[in-house]
């Protein structure tokens, strides 16, 4: 361990807080979302290697690096308007699908055999599939949240099962929260057609 328990409870809660900070603005639009965003995974980084769920700590550095992305494609199109809300199509959808179980199924293997990990096929699924997910975010695609829900509903389980307790009771307010932003995305689409 490279934290006491103390410590890594405390880095932990904060993370949380920076995590619903994250989210509140997204579902508003606020292109702050992507600092509070940074702020978390930087702080999940270390939390996360301190409890071998090492998909989800390299998940951490893919997220910093697209929080940095998501606030240019954001800045891109700040204008008085918000940006365009759009959607994919079934293909883009099962290829999505598909890449995630398979990448997921291979890295899975991977950390079974040469590593220390804890669910390691739940912990690459949930990486791989927040990585697609968070792709979709920074280009604005409503379907972001279906993923994200089905992704915190598999992480609930696996934070739970490595005592993470604040993080899995996170992941259950986002589920509620998603439900919140996928409508509201919905109506911007819709008001955008109309």
């Amino acid at each position: 361990m490279i934290f006491d328990i103390a410590l890594k409870d405390f880095l932990e809660f904060l993370a949380v807080v920076f995590a619903v900070l994250y989210l509140i603005l997204a579902v508003k639009q606020n292109i702050k979302c992507w600092i509070a965003w940074i702020i978390s995974s930087c702080l999940y980084l270390l939390v996360m290697y301190e409890v071998n769920l090492y998909m989800e700590a390299s998940l951490q550095v893919f997220y910093i690096i697209m929080g940095f992305y998501g606030w240019s494609q954001w800045s891109k199109s700040q204008t008085k308007e918000k940006l365009i809300v759009k959607t994919w199509n079934l293909y883009n959808h099962s290829a999505a699908i598909f890449l995630i179980f398979l990448l997921s199924f291979g890295s899975g293997l991977l950390l079974k055999q040469y590593t220390s990990a804890a669910l390691p096929f739940l912990d690459a699924l949930t990486s791989w599939g927040a990585i697609i997910t968070t792709y979709m975010v920074a280009k604005k695609l409503l379907e972001n949240w279906i993923y994200w829900f089905a992704i915190d509903s598999i992480s609930v389980y696996l934070f739970l099962s490595r005592e993470l307790y604040l993080t899995a009771f996170l992941f259950l307010i986002y589920l509620f929260i998603i439900v919140f932003g996928y409508r509201s995305w919905n109506e911007i689409r819709k008001n955008q057609h109309a």
